[in-house]
C-alpha cells in the first residue's frame, strides 16, 4: 500500500498491547494518548466496524459489512439468488473490511485527513485484523476498544450484476459502544473539526456524540443509516449536515423519492425538522443539497460511470465530505458535494468496499 502515514500516527502508542498488561489503567492510558493527538485530529468518526467474507460465483454479491467485518459472498454472474435449499457454485472468496463508520473514516484518511475512530470490535480474529487495518490506513486507534462480550460486527451484502446492493447487518460488538467510551474520547470529540455518526451503533450513543460535538462548536455530519422510521427528533437538531440516500429519506418522511424533484421536496421537510443542511444522495443522479440559510434545492449532478459494485459508495461520499469540511471550511457546500460525488463515482468502478476507495494520489489535482 503506497500510503505514508503522518508523523502523528507513527508516534501513536500501541494501546491495545499495553492494555493487556496487568495493572495498567485504561482511562489513564487513553488520556495519555490524547495528550499527543487532540490538537491534530481533523475528523472523528463514532460508528461501526464490520468484516466482509466474500465468495464469488457468477453475478450476485452476498456480503457481510459496519466497524463490522464485511463478509461479501459474491455470486458473480449468477442471474439470481439461490432458492431455499438450493446450492450455487462459487469461484472466489475474500475477506474485506466494512461498516459505515469505519468506511467513512478510512475514506477521509485516504484523502489526507487526520482521523480517529471511536468504535468497539470483538476480542477475536476479525477484531485484531480490523485494528491493524485502521493502522495501515493511518487512522488513530486510540479509541478502538475490544470486548469479549460480543463478536466483531458482520454484514450480509447482496450486489447484482448492475452493481446495486442490499445489506443486512449483524451489529455484534458495535452495539456495546456507549456513553463510557464517549467519555473516554471526549477530548477528541471536543477538538475535532468534524464529527461523523451513523446508526449502526446504538442510536443513543450516536445522538450523544453529535450533541457533545455541537456543544463544543464542532461541525457534525449525521448519516441516518440504517434508517429507522421513529428517529428521535433531536437528531435533526444535532445535525449540521444531515446526509441520507433516497430510500432512507423515504423511510424517514413517508414520501417516495423517485426523482430529483422528489428529493428536493423531501429535503425541505427534513430542513423543517431542524437540520442546518440536508444532502440527499441519488446514486448516478448525484445529489440534492439544501441549507436552512438558502432552502432552495440545488441539484449537484455527477459523472456517468460504469458501476461494478456500489457497496460503500455512500460512505465514500460522506468520508470525502468530512475531508473537505475539515480542509476547506470556506468552500461552498454544493462544491464539496460535487467533489465528493466524483470521489464516490471512482469507488463504484472497483469491486469491494474499502478496497475500492481512492487515495489522494490517485485523484485529479483539481479535486484538492
Amino acid at each position: 500500500m503506497d500510503f505514508e502515514q503522518p508523523l502523528f500516527f507513527k508516534k501513536q502508542k500501541d494501546l491495545h498491547g499495553m492494555l493487556n498488561f496487568t495493572g495498567l489503567d485504561k482511562d489513564c492510558l487513553l488520556q495519555f494518548a490524547m495528550h499527543d493527538m487532540t490538537e491534530e485530529v481533523d475528523v472523528v468518526v463514532v460508528g461501526s466496524c464490520m468484516t466482509d467474507l466474500v465468495r464469488q460465483c457468477e453475478e450476485i454479491l452476498l456480503g457481510v459489512n459496519c466497524s463490522n467485518s464485511d463478509i461479501h459472498l459474491k455470486l458473480g454472474q449468477a442471474p439470481r439468488l439461490p432458492k431455499a435449499g438450493e446450492t450455487i457454485h462459487g469461484h472466489k472468496f475474500f475477506i474485506g473490511f466494512g461498516g459505515k463508520g469505519a468506511n467513512q473514516c478510512v475514506q477521509a484518511a485516504r484523502l489526507g485527513a487526520k482521523t480517529a475512530m471511536v468504535c468497539k470490535v470483538g476480542k477475536d480474529f476479525f477484531g485484531d485484523n480490523y485494528i491493524q487495518n485502521f493502522k495501515d490506513n493511518g487512522v488513530s486507534t486510540a479509541f478502538v476498544e475490544q470486548t469479549a462480550e460480543a463478536a466483531t460486527g458482520a454484514a450480509s451484502i447482496i450486489v447484482n450484476d448492475a452493481g446495486e446492493n442490499a445489506i443486512v447487518i449483524v451489529a455484534g460488538a458495535n452495539m456495546l459502544l456507549g456513553k463510557e467510551e464517549l467519555q473516554r474520547a471526549q477530548a477528541a470529540l471536543k477538538k475535532a473539526k468534524v464529527v461523523v455518526c451513523q446508526l449502526e451503533v446504538s442510536p443513543d450513543t450516536s445522538l450523544k456524540a453529535l450533541q457533545m460535538a455541537q456543544q463544543n462548536h464542532v461541525m457534525t455530519i449525521f448519516n441516518p443509516a440504517p434508517a429507522i422510521s421513529d428517529l428521535h427528533a433531536d437528531f435533526y437538531k444535532a445535525s449540521d449536515i444531515f446526509c441520507c440516500n433516497e430510500s432512507e429519506a423515504e423511510l424517514l418522511t413517508g414520501c417516495p423519492v423517485a426523482s430529483v424533484e422528489d428529493a428536493g421536496r423531501v429535503g425541505l421537510e427534513l430542513l423543517k425538522r431542524g437540520c442546518a443542511s440536508v444532502i440527499i444522495t441519488l446514486g448516478p443522479q448525484g445529489c440534492v443539497v439544501l441549507q436552512s440559510k438558502d432552502p432552495t434545492p440545488k441539484h449537484v449532478p455527477t459523472t456517468k460511470v460504469t458501476s461494478v459494485d456500489t457497496t460503500g459508495a455512500g460512505d465514500s461520499f460522506i468520508g470525502a465530505l468530512a475531508f473537505y469540511i475539515a480542509h476547506y471550511p470556506t468552500m461552498p457546500l454544493e462544491e464539496m458535494a460535487r467533489r465528493a460525488n466524483l470521489i464516490a463515482a471512482m469507488s463504484v468502478q472497483t469491486t469491494g468496499t474499502q478496497t475500492s476507495y481512492p487515495f489522494k494520489k490517485d485523484l485529479p489535482t483539481e479535486l484538492f
